[in-house]
């Protein structure tokens, strides 16, 4: 993560200042809550298989339910699907989880947590009776640990979590329903998925190492974890979701490993941007382009000094626009690193990222002056992080999700971390979200931002927390324009000359290890560790 422990002591003076500076003012300083959680497994299907999962009973493939899912189409048995360690302790396993036929009354599906085998483990089930349960099965006979009324509909999709600590089983669905016992049973043991005579798909499982239920819909502080894993990625690597591997790519390299070149003219630009296999291309003065820019994958585009980058259009990263591609194709664009760029008075976006084009980091660069957005992600992109930008004199600033119509290549996707950019004056967008869960919105600087700031609408789900609201009219809402109301959890923020926003529904929980720096020292941190000039050549 930027900063990395070097940067973060330069920078916590200012952390400390700010913090201080709050406290005189009357400005409750949230605390900082260090999240340590090392992603053990995860798995959306887009890679159109299940390997590594082993499936008994029933009908299980990879299939087709808005995105890429594993599906047990049979509802006339018990049936379930194991992946992960027999060794794994204590971790979160989470899911996203949508019945589809129950064939009775009492039927259910679930998530597994310490399974032994097929017929021993702990699972929070979704039953048709609308209830949740925390049970255990034993050698094939089952015991209620907890219960709770919830309705559990047929074609609603559920995120249910399943934490295992020691001797402490923590259940939630949604983020809000909480379910907890205590048990001796099992101590280690993998993950999985099932159902009992019921049909459903199951996405998006992860497993992270310290656990705990995901983010709520409440606004309390979470609790510091206090796991031993290891701290979130130092300097110079991709963190957030751009450091997730999923669809075939394991973080976000870029160029790395392959030749480094300078350039200063548009014709040598174009050349090796356009080129197939891993570059490092350092951008030398400020070049005129003159229509939207193509980049492959595998390339690392970073600007020399603080005042390199790109006038008169912008960047692209994907394919082109094809309404009927709705999973990511193999040839989409993924591995590309934008850092210490200067983009301003594009006749379209500064950047733009679409297409399923995936493991993409956009890294201190300072936007500006866009005809149209600064930063544009849509179409099924995913695994973006958006970190340390300065944006300024942008209206329409970073939309995430292009039309509510695009739900087929937009749900379970649009993954996107932005965190440690400056919202300068920027108007809205910051960013407008469709579809996309859990978008992750943190320690960002937002000053004066004269329609609002954040915009959670139709399908998604944002994440915002640790961020400064400095004289902002509308910090963050639900539904936007003709979009109907998404889902936002807000936590931990900081507000200067700024009311609350408007907040509801509950977010899935982010996969990720990050450290959340106090909400009311991001002023001080992000104004002086934005933009450009801040990191050196790779």
């Amino acid at each position: 993560m930027e900063p990395t422990a070097l940067r973060r002591a330069l920078w916590r003076p200012f952390a400390v200042l700010a913090a201080a500076a709050a406290v005189l003012l009357g400005v409750a300083a949230v605390g900082m809550s260090d999240a340590y959680a090392a992603t053990l497994f995860s798995d959306d299907f887009e890679d159109g298989n299940s390997t590594g999962w082993s499936g008994s009973g029933g009908t299980w493939s990879v299939a087709t339910d808005g995105s890429r899912v594993l599906r047990q189409s049979g509802t006339s048995s018990d049936a379930r699907s194991r992946a992960g360690a027999s060794t794994w302790t204590d971790y979160t396993v989470t899911a996203r989880v949508r019945p589809t036929a129950f064939s009775g009354s009492n039927r259910f599906v679930a998530v597994l947590a310490r399974a032994q085998s097929n017929t021993s483990y702990y699972y929070l089930a979704l039953r048709s009776n609308n209830t949740v349960e925390l049970k255990k099965l034993v050698g094939g006979s089952s015991t209620t640990l907890a219960s709770a009324a919830l309705t559990v509909s047929t074609g609603t999709w559920y995120t249910v979590s399943l934490a295992v600590s020691g001797t402490s089983l923590t259940g939630t669905v949604n983020g809000g329903t909480r379910l907890t016992a205590t048990d001796t049973q099992f101590r280690t043991g993998g993950i999985g998925v099932a159902t009992f005579y019921a049909a459903a798909s199951f996405d998006d499982v992860t497993v992270t190492d310290t656990p705990g239920p995901g983010p709520s819909s409440s606004s309390a502080s979470p609790s510091p974890s206090t796991s031993t894993s290891p701290p979130p990625p130092g300097p110079n690597v991709a963190d957030g979701w751009a450091g997730v591997g999923a669809w075939g790519q394991n973080g976000t390299t870029g160029g790395a490993g392959g030749p480094t070149v300078t350039v200063s003219t548009a014709a040598d630009f174009i050349s090796y941007a356009q080129r197939s296999g891993p570059y490092v291309i350092q951008v030398s003065g400020v070049i005129t382009l003159s229509a939207m820019t193509d980049v492959a994958s595998d390339k690392t585009i970073v600007g020399l000094g603080s005042g390199s980058g790109f006038t008169g259009y912008g960047l692209n990263i994907g394919l082109p626009i094809d309404d009927g591609i709705t999973s990511p194709p193999a040839n989409a664009v993924h591995n590309v690193i934008l850092r210490n760029l200067r983009i301003s008075g594009s006749a379209d976006d500064d950047i733009n990222v679409q297409m399923f084009s995936h493991h993409i980091w956009i890294d201190h660069n300072d936007l500006s002056t866009p005809n149209d957005g600064a930063l544009d992600i849509k179409r099924g992109s995913s695994y973006v992080t958006v970190s340390w930008n300065h944006t300024h004199d942008s209206n329409k600033n970073m939309l995430l999700g292009r039309d509510d119509a695009d739900s087929a290549q937009d749900t379970g996707r649009l993954k996107v971390s932005y965190h440690h950019n400056w919202f300068d004056a920027t108007r809205q967008r910051n960013p407008r979200v469709r579809y996309g869960n859990p978008v992750h919105v943190y320690n960002n600087y937002y000053n004066a931002n004269g329609d609002y700031g954040v915009a959670a609408t139709i399908g998604s789900g944002v994440l915002v927390e640790g961020n400064y609201f400095e004289n902002v009219d509308d910090p963050y809402h639900l539904a936007e324009g003709d979009s109907s109301g998404g889902s936002l959890v807000a936590r931990d923020n900081c507000l200067v000359g700024t009311e609350p926003g408007e907040t509801g529904g509950s977010v899935a929980a982010i996969p990720y290890a990050y450290t959340l720096d106090a909400a009311c020292a991001v002023k001080a941190i992000v104004s002086a560790g934005s933009g450009t000039g801040k990191v050196g050549a790779p």
